[in-house]
């Protein structure tokens, strides 16, 4: 059997009983090291479950799939990942081997960020389209995730935006050399991605085209969601761009239409309750 365990958010407690005792039962466990990363090292999570883990970076479980399956059809293998298992669409590709080797497989399901951005106070059924915001670079420096923001907001939904992780990730010229050097690991900050959307509201601006989304568009940053130190601050674009929210991970929210219980309950987390009476009101139910 092959099961998929969700970890949930914070720390090693946050794994289900359900998923312990599967992590226990298994003979191979392997922690997936790259679309996430919880609040506590490797060691920890080994401590608490009683067991060995291996890490599965992107490399391995991208292009070496069926050596991590490799012998679950006799005995039990476990695939750790943090928040939950179907958080990534590597992991269905995974269940798709699976199946296509024979072996069964099993999912155990826990929070993740799609769920546990309620915490703001925003109405998860109001939400739209997730969109992920990738860092830029000097040459690259895409913008199709701002239709998607600005498409959401025209219908009165708020976005949830994933800010970007660099884990294992090589230089261009190491990759081309084929040398087995990674660059440091990054995290996008919500001041990082609030820059990159300013950045992309001024040029179109500049442009003559007029967008949905402004400065003073009121949006939500969340760090660390589910840890003891969790944090969250609410106030428009141009705040988020200077606040201060510490370690990752963080995620960006883009509001749309609030409702009057949604709008008190951003106002607890606000940076400048000022920016509440002088934009919010626009977009409320």
């Amino acid at each position: 059997m092959l099961y998929l365990v969700g970890l949930g958010l914070g720390d090693a407690k946050d794994i289900t009983v359900k998923g312990l005792e599967a992590v226990r039962r298994c003979r191979r466990v392997y922690l997936e090291a790259y679309t996430s990363v919880l609040t506590v090292g490797k060691e920890s999570l080994e401590e608490f479950y009683g067991k060995e883990l291996i890490l599965a970076d992107r490399e391995m479980v991208e292009q070496e799939a069926d050596s991590l399956l490799k012998e679950a059809d006799i005995c039990d293998v476990a695939f750790l990942v943090v928040g939950d298992p179907f958080g990534a669409t590597t992991h269905s590709d995974l269940v798709l081997r699976a199946v296509k080797l024979g072996i069964p497989y099993k999912v155990i399901h826990n929070a993740s960020i799609m769920n546990a951005v309620g915490c703001c106070g925003l109405q998860l059924y109001n939400f739209g389209e997730t969109v992920s915001i990738v860092f830029w670079t000097d040459t690259w420096k895409p913008e199709s995730f701002f239709e998607k923001i600005e498409k959401n907001r025209q219908n009165g939904m708020h976005t949830l935006c994933l800010l970007d992780i660099k884990v294992k990730e090589q230089s261009l010229e190491n990759l081309m050399k084929g040398r087995k050097i990674y660059e440091p690991p990054r995290y996008m900050s919500v001041n990082q991605a609030a820059e990159q959307l300013l950045a992309i509201i001024q040029n179109r601006r500049l442009q003559g085209e007029k967008s949905e989304i402004t400065e003073n568009t009121i949006c939500v940053g969340l760090a660390r969601v589910g840890a003891p130190d969790e944090k969250i601050a609410s106030g428009t674009l141009q705040q988020m761009s200077t606040v201060e929210l510490g370690a990752p991970l963080h995620s960006l929210i883009v509001t749309g239409i609030m409702h009057p219980l949604e709008l008190e309950m951003l106002k607890l987390f606000s940076v400048d309750s000022s920016s509440f009476e002088n934009n919010a009101c626009q977009r409320i139910t």
